[in-house]
């Protein structure tokens, strides 16, 4: 099978599509012939101009806006994307967020916010696809982005931290629950990744990741797209379960 069409005939669904990692992902997806939903909640304007953009290189795809905490809209989202272009057959849960709180002073708001946008959305969006997938019998495949705090936790993102290594752990038990039905799970966990600003807004935390890593710079969006596309197409046909770090090797930095 060609890399450059390989999931041609595919529809791809990615959450939190409208920039950043989700809009590289959904334009990577775009590339290997994926129809592509891009997702959003709150930025419409820049997720319609990403899909404007990918339509005029061919894609099929649709910006859908929902919000993924909630099951009724979680359901809509999926419903129109198969009106659209057709059953979903992966899923990227990208959607999040990455807010920082002190553990002392994290309300209970902050965390509630924190958790079910980055792993209760994580669960009504697989369980949404999973209902679908096997309704019709089809195989398909749901990549979850995680983090390596899920591995190794930050200051002041107690409530992230958490709801990452939730992320992973439903990972491996969404693996364990869905392979029979030829539905594949998987995580990516990112390092640091570049965004626009990040340098002037955190310096001393990009120097120090980049000190830290055997690689010595930040990831960029592609790269973190190409393992959410890796494993969400068929050269990953026997893995399951698994998480994929794609952080230039900050976590073997050794502890002393």
């Amino acid at each position: 099978m060609s890399e450059a069409l390989e999931l041609a005939g595919r529809v791809a669904v990615v959450t939190g599509a409208s920039r950043g990692i989700g809009s590289a992902i959904a334009s990577r997806f775009a590339a290997a012939g994926a129809a592509v939903v891009v997702h959003y909640r709150e930025h419409e304007l820049e997720a319609r101009c990403l899909a404007t953009e990918l339509e005029k290189k061919g894609t099929r795809v649709v910006a859908i806006g929902a919000d993924l905490r909630e099951p009724d809209q979680v359901e809509r989202l999926f419903r129109d994307a198969a009106n659209e272009l057709g059953e979903v057959d992966v899923l990227v849960n990208n959607a999040g967020t990455y807010p920082l709180a002190r553990l002392v002073d994290a309300t209970p708001e902050d965390w509630k916010t924190v958790v079910e946008t980055n792993l209760l959305s994580v669960h009504l969006a697989t369980q949404a696809a999973a209902r679908r997938l096997t309704a019709r019998g089809a195989p398909g495949a749901v990549v979850n982005v995680a983090s390596i705090e899920g591995l190794r936790p930050a200051p002041e993102h107690s409530h992230y931290v958490a709801a990452k290594s939730g992320v992973l752990a439903y990972t491996r038990s969404a693996a364990l629950e869905l392979g029979p039905h030829a539905i594949r799970v998987n995580a990516v966990s990112p390092g640091l990744i570049w965004r626009e600003g990040i340098e002037e807004a955190w310096p001393e935390g990009v120097a120090a990741f980049r000190a830290r890593a055997p690689l010595g710079r930040l990831g960029r969006p592609e790269e973190v797209a190409e393992a959410c596309l890796f494993l969400g197409s068929p050269r990953a046909s026997f893995i399951t379960g698994s998480n994929l770090v794609v952080d230039g090797g900050v976590l073997t930095a050794p502890a002393f």
